[in-house]
């Protein structure tokens, strides 16, 4: 079994989540849409408690979101989830995934 995510890891990874939703109007747009954001408050949003994991929860709830981010940066989906959870401090349950 591989070593738990830190939290500095975990969210480094939400960072690069939120780089890879922003890097194309397809793929943050349903974002924004869903959180109620625009691009103007994105930033601000992006100090928030508990952003980084929504982010995360984004990208986990499409499976070819969350393949083509795991494909992107060459890790296992498994990983994202992992910190999803490490960020919203959710411990996993028998079989969890995301």
């Amino acid at each position: 079994m591989a070593p738990r995510q830190s939290f500095p890891d975990a969210e480094a990874l939400a960072v690069q989540a939120l780089g890879f939703l922003a890097a194309e109007p397809e793929r943050i747009g349903p974002f924004l849409a869903t959180t109620g954001l625009d691009p103007a408050n994105l930033r601000a949003a992006a100090s928030e408690p508990g952003f980084l994991a929504a982010v995360l929860d984004h990208i986990g709830s499409s499976d070819s979101l969350l393949l083509e981010f795991a494909e992107n940066l060459r890790l296992n989906p498994e990983i994202v989830a992992e910190a999803r959870r490490r960020l919203a401090g959710d411990a996993p349950g028998p079989g969890e995934f995301a």
